[in-house]
C-alpha cells in the first residue's frame, strides 16, 4: 500500500499589489495559503518565520503596496480536499441568506456557529460557503460575529466589494444595530457607554476584554426597546467602534449583563432565562445599512430565532 504525503511549498516571496494595501498580514496569508490550517498560519507568524521587507511583524500588521512578504515552506493540503461540512448545516446556512447579488452575501447567522474554523473547529461559516459556492474564488468575511451571537453577517464574493466595505467600516458608512436582552431596568436616560477596551489572552488561550484606560477607544449607543418590569430589558445597541466583545463588555460596565453570556454575564440572571427555555446568548445583529459601490444603499433586517422569540413570549407572560 502506498501513501501520498501532502506536498510542501518552497519559500515564496510575494509582492503586495496596490489593491491589497491595508489588509492584515494574517488575512493575507489565509487567502494566499488557501486550505492551510489557520493554527499553522498563526504559528509561523508567531515564530517570526514570515517576514515583511526582511523584518519580523505581528499578526495585526497591515500591508503596504510594494511590501515583499517572505512565506516559509508550509505543508499544503491535498488538492481539492473538500471541507467536511455536514449537508444539514450547509442547507441551514443556505436558508439563512437574506440578501445575495453578484458581489455580496448577507446571511442571518444562527447562534452557536463560528464565522471561521480554527481553535479546534474544522470549519465555520466561511468554509461552509466556500463549499456552497465552489465557483466563487474570492469569498471572504467582511467582518465577524462572535460564535454565540446571531444575526447579520456579510460575505464578499469579490475583492472589490471587500475593499469597498472595509473602507466603509473604517469610516462611518455602515450602520449595525443589535438587540440584547439584559439584566435589570435599563434607564431610558442611559443612551451611551464610552469606555476604552483592552484585549488580553488568559493562560488557557481564551480571549477576554476589559475596560482599561490603556485600551482602544470604544463607544456604543443604547436605546430601550422593551421592558419586563425591573427584571429585564431589551435594548438596541449600536456600536460606533468595532472592538472585540464591545457590546457585551459595555453592557456589563453599565451594570446590565446580557442573558446567556458565559464570559461577562450574571449567572443567576442567565439561569432564570435558561429556565424559560433561553439556552443561548441573547445578542442578535438585527439591522444593517451599508453603502453600495454604485452609490446606492442596502438595508436589511433579520428576525430572531425561535428560542429567542419563545423565551421573550414566556418572559412577558411571567
Amino acid at each position: 500500500m502506498t501513501t501520498t504525503t501532502p506536498p510542501t511549498s518552497g519559500v515564496q516571496l510575494i509582492e503586495v499589489a496596490p489593491e491589497l494595501a491595508g489588509q492584515r498580514i494574517d488575512n493575507f496569508l489565509i487567502t494566499a495559503l488557501k486550505g492551510v490550517p489557520k493554527t499553522l498560519i498563526y504559528r509561523i507568524l508567531r515564530k517570526g518565520e514570515v517576514r515583511v521587507n526582511k523584518g519580523r511583524i505581528k499578526p495585526e500588521y497591515k500591508l503596504q503596496a510594494g511590501d515583499i512578504v517572505r512565506v516559509p515552506p508550509v505543508r499544503l493540503p491535498e488538492r481539492d480536499a473538500p471541507v467536511p461540512v455536514a449537508q444539514g448545516l450547509l442547507q441551514r446556512l443556505e436558508d439563512a441568506i437574506v440578501y445575495e447579488d453578484k458581489a455580496l452575501i448577507v446571511l442571518n447567522k444562527p447562534a452557536g456557529i463560528a464565522v471561521h474554523g480554527g481553535s479546534g473547529l474544522s470549519f465555520g461559516v466561511i468554509e461552509a460557503f466556500r463549499q456552497l459556492r465552489p465557483d466563487t474564488k474570492e469569498l471572504e468575511l467582511v467582518h465577524r460575529l462572535d460564535r454565540d451571537t446571531s444575526g447579520l453577517l456579510m460575505i464578499a464574493k469579490k475583492r472589490s466589494m471587500l475593499r469597498h466595505l472595509h473602507a466603509a467600516l473604517r469610516g462611518d458608512g455602515v450602520d449595525k444595530r443589535y438587540m440584547a436582552l439584559v439584566r435589570g431596568h435599563w434607564a431610558t436616560a442611559k443612551k451611551q457607554v464610552n469606555a476604552p477596551l483592552l484585549k488580553s489572552n488568559l493562560r488557557s488561550g481564551e480571549r477576554m476584554v476589559e475596560i482599561n484606560e490603556e485600551g482602544k477607544e470604544a463607544l456604543t449607543l443604547f436605546k430601550v426597546l422593551r421592558r419586563f418590569g425591573d427584571f429585564a430589558t431589551i435594548v438596541e445597541a449600536r456600536p460606533i467602534t468595532g472592538r472585540t466583545h464591545q457590546i457585551r463588555v459595555h453592557a456589563l460596565h453599565a451594570g446590565h449583563e446580557i442573558a446567556g453570556d458565559t464570559k461577562y454575564g450574571d449567572e443567576n440572571f442567565s439561569k432564570e432565562i435558561r429556565d424559560l427555555g433561553g439556552k443561548r446568548l441573547f445578542l442578535h445583529a438585527y439591522a444593517l445599512t451599508v453603502p453600495l459601490p454604485d452609490g446606492g444603499e442596502l438595508k436589511v433586517e433579520a428576525p430572531v430565532d425561535d428560542v429567542w422569540a419563545k423565551t421573550v413570549e414566556r418572559l412577558s407572560a411571567s
